[in-house]
C-alpha cells in the first residue's frame, strides 16, 4: 500500500473521531433539558457542566501541542480515544452535579485530543493544499452534529431518556478505537518539527490578533449552538431541527471550500464569515416561527468557515508556529466557551427573571429570554467585523510588499 493510500486511511480515522467530537457536542445541547430537570440544575448549573468539556479541550490542545513532536499524532488520538470511552461510561452513570462536571471534563479533554493529533497532522499530510483539507477534515464537525441533533430528537421523540442517546455516541468510538490498532500513520523529521522552534513562533503581533480573534469566532459558533435548545425551545421552531439545518449547511459548505477559500483568501472568507454570522444572529433574536429558519441558514453560512479557516490562517501565514500553534489556536476557541457558558446560563436566568417581573405569559417568558441572550451574542461577530477588516487589509499590504520587493 503507497503513502497515499496510508493517508486517506487515517485522514478516514481523523473524520470518525471528529465525528465522536461533535456528537458530544449535539446530544449535550439536546439534554441540557432533561438533565436540568432530572438532577434538579438550574441553568447557571449547567452552564458550569457545559464548560467542562469546553475547558477539558483547550488542556488537551496546550499538552497535546506540547508532546505532539515527541510522541506523534497516533498516541494523542489512542489518549483521544480511552478518554471518550471512560468520560461516556461516567456521563451514562453519573448521579448528579459532580459526577457530571468530572466526565463531561474528560469528555472535553478527549475531544481536545482528537483536535491536537489531526490538526496538524493533516496539515502535515498535505502541505500544498492545507486550508482546502483542514475544511473538509471538519465537515465532520457539522455533519456529526447533524447525525447528533436528529439522533437526539428522534430519540426523545420516542421516549428514551438521555443515557441511551449517550450511549449511542459508543458506536463510532468503538470505530475509530478498532482502526487505530492497525492504521499506519505518517512520520515526519523530528528536526524540523521541533516544539522549541515552534514556542518561538507563538510570541508575534499576527499570531497573538488570531489568537484573540478564535476566542470570538467560537463563542459565536457554539455560544448559539450549545445552547439552542434553551434559547429557542419556545419560540415555534424545533431546536434540534434547526441545530441539524445550521450544521448541515456547515458540513456541505466545508466539503466545497476549496474554490472559496481560493478566490477570497481566508481573510475574505473571515470577513464576509463575520457579516453573515451578524445578520443571522439579529435575525434570530428577532424573529419567531417559521421565519429562524431562514435566520439559521443565514448564521449557518456566516458560522461554517470559522474554525478551520483560523486553523488554516495559522498553517498558511505563520506555519513555524507548527503543532503547538495550531493546537493553542483550537484551545483558545474551547477555553473562551468555558468561561462563556456559566455565563449565558447565567444571562438565560437574569431573562427569565426579568420576564417575569413584567408580567409576561410563561410562554412569552421563554420566548423573551432566548431573545435577549441572542441580541448578548450578537456583540462577538460584530467585533469580528471590525477586526477581520484589520487582519484583510493587513495581509493584503503585506502581499503587495513582497510582491514589490521580489
Amino acid at each position: 500500500m503507497d503513502n497515499n493510500n496510508y493517508n486517506r486511511i487515517v485522514f478516514r480515522l481523523c473524520c470518525i473521531a471528529l465525528i465522536v467530537t461533535s456528537m458530544t457536542f449535539a446530544i449535550r445541547a439536546g439534554i441540557l433539558g432533561q438533565l436540568g430537570g432530572d438532577f434538579g440544575l438550574t441553568d447557571t448549573e449547567l452552564g458550569w457542566v457545559n464548560a467542562m468539556a469546553f475547558l477539558g479541550f483547550p488542556v488537551a490542545t496546550m499538552l497535546g501541542g506540547i508532546i505532539y513532536n515527541a510522541i506523534g499524532a497516533k498516541k494523542l488520538v489512542a489518549l483521544a480515544f480511552i478518554c471518550h470511552l471512560l468520560g461516556l461510561a461516567l456521563t451514562i452513570t453519573a448521579d448528579g452535579f459532580w459526577g457530571l462536571l468530572v466526565s463531561t471534563f474528560l469528555i472535553g479533554f478527549a475531544n481536545g485530543s482528537v483536535e491536537a493529533g489531526c490538526n496538524p497532522l493533516i496539515a502535515e499530510m498535505y502541505p500544498k493544499n492545507t486550508t482546502t483539507m483542514l475544511n473538509r477534515f471538519h465537515v465532520w464537525f457539522p455533519g456529526g452534529i447533524v447525525i447528533g441533533a436528529l439522533a437526539s430528537n428522534f430519540m426523545s421523540a420516542a421516549g428514551l431518556n438521555w443515557q441511551w442517546q449517550v450511549a449511542l455516541i459508543l458506536v463510532p468510538t468503538i470505530i475509530y478505537g478498532a482502526m487505530l490498532i492497525k492504521a499506519k500513520f505518517p512520520t515526519f523529521d523530528t528536526r524540523t518539527h521541533s516544539t522549541s522552534s515552534n514556542i518561538r513562533h507563538l510570541f508575534t503581533p499576527l499570531y497573538l490578533f488570531l489568537i484573540a480573534c478564535m476566542t470570538l469566532t467560537a463563542t459565536t459558533e457554539f455560544g448559539t449552538q450549545q445552547w439552542i435548545e434553551r434559547i429557542l425551545g419556545s419560540s415555534g421552531a424545533s431546536p434540534m431541527v434547526i441545530l441539524a439545518l445550521i450544521t448541515g449547511l456547515m458540513a456541505v459548505g466545508r466539503f466545497f471550500a476549496g474554490p472559496i477559500v481560493h478566490k477570497l483568501n481566508p481573510t475574505g472568507v473571515l470577513l464576509s464569515s463575520a457579516l453573515c454570522a451578524s445578520l443571522g444572529v439579529f435575525m434570530m433574536s428577532q424573529a419567531q416561527g417559521t421565519m429562524i429558519y431562514l435566520a439559521a441558514i443565514l448564521f449557518a453560512i456566516g458560522v461554517t468557515y470559522f474554525w478551520p479557516t483560523m486553523l488554516g490562517c495559522v498553517a498558511e501565514y505563520i506555519p513555524k508556529s507548527g503543532a503547538l500553534g495550531m493546537s493553542l489556536m483550537g484551545g483558545a476557541g474551547m477555553f473562551a466557551m468555558s468561561i462563556w457558558n456559566p455565563v449565558i446560563g447565567s444571562w438565560i436566568d437574569s431573562a427569565r427573571l426579568s420576564a417575569k417581573a413584567s408580567g409576561a405569559s410563561a410562554e412569552q417568558i421563554e420566548i423573551l429570554a432566548g431573545q435577549a441572550v441572542l441580541q448578548n451574542l450578537l456583540i462577538f461577530p460584530i467585533i469580528l467585523i471590525v477586526a477581520f477588516i484589520g487582519l484583510h487589509l493587513v495581509i493584503n499590504n503585506n502581499k503587495r510588499a513582497e510582491k514589490c520587493a521580489s
